[in-house]
């Protein structure tokens, strides 16, 4: 009985810690930041009627009438880009972000099984993690091509090393546990004593990996959208209208300035919300 719910106990534990990390100012104010971002992505539609790819006479209008943050180089209304370009970002990394870590997860499980599967699991990260995150864009791309799903491959490849490696470091501390030696003593396969006691002991670090690997997308979908190896336009994402702004930077500071400040929010959000998540754990 008690190797049961010692486990347990800690982990509840552990859980009101980040609870009690995401009530600080830190945790409050990312939160804050995240939620109105998203909120404002998801009621786009409601927000603005003006169609984000349909173009207008009114190149580079002032803001002002029908277009409050004026209308980019082709026409078209710079708020419902904007507002749409966060719905683009947030389904991006929303799916990749959980990608990476599910497939980190399986590496980092696959590991636990033996020495020779946790040296080539390793050296796998080793490889992914030699690789910095711009040539791996571009590799991927040369593959596959620019587009929505090459973002969503780049950046959960560019996660898994990360959720892998916290993984792996929660399951060698938790496999010496008193709760794993008694299950296995008690006739426990390798495989069970994993899956059914060692990793839901060890799964608390990756909600603050999560929450990082979040800003991280966000700046790599960023920066993959402003080299032009990112979403096919004319969908928008944040990137791509930072992008599309730089030629325009003395004459309409606004075409930057607008995309730059929301994209600030959602890292600094994200950002804030993996200190809290932190600070929490530590406490």
């Amino acid at each position: 009985m008690t190797t049961i719910s010692v486990p347990l106990v800690a982990r509840s534990r552990n859980r009101n810690r980040y609870v009690a990390g995401l009530l600080t100012w830190r945790g409050v104010t990312g939160m804050v930041l995240v939620g109105t971002v998203a909120l404002a992505g998801l009621l786009a539609p409601w927000l603005t009627g003006a169609d984000p790819d349909a173009q207008g006479p009114q190149a580079l209008a002032a803001p002002g009438g029908d277009h409050p943050l004026g209308t980019d180089d082709l026409g078209r209304d710079l708020l419902s880009r904007i507002l749409h370009g966060i719905l683009t970002d947030l389904s991006i990394i929303l799916t990749a972000v959980p990608a990476g870590a599910l497939a980190g997860a399986a590496l980092a499980l696959l590991a636990g099984t033996s020495r020779a599967a946790d040296l080539v699991v390793q050296r796998l990260f080793d490889l992914v993690l030699s690789f910095p995150g711009l040539i791996l864009g571009l590799a991927v791309t040369a593959i596959l091509g620019p587009g929505r799903w090459p973002v969503v491959v780049i950046i959960a490849l560019a996660e898994v090393p990360y959720f892998g490696r916290q993984l792996r470091a929660g399951v060698l501390v938790q496999q010496e546990r008193e709760y794993a030696l008694a299950a296995r003593i008690g006739g426990a396969g390798r495989a069970r004593v994993l899956l059914r006691h060692v990793l839901p002991n060890a799964v608390d670090p990756l909600i603050v990996q999560g929450a990082v690997a979040l800003s991280v997308g966000v700046f790599i979908e960023g920066a993959l959208s402003f080299l032009g190896l990112g979403v096919r336009p004319p969908e928008p994402t944040l990137g791509s209208l930072i992008s599309g702004s730089v030629a325009y930077l003395d004459t309409d500071p606004v075409l930057a300035a607008a995309p730059l400040a929301v994209t600030t929010a959602l890292v600094l959000g994200f950002t804030l919300l993996a200190e809290a998540l932190n600070r929490g754990a530590r406490s």
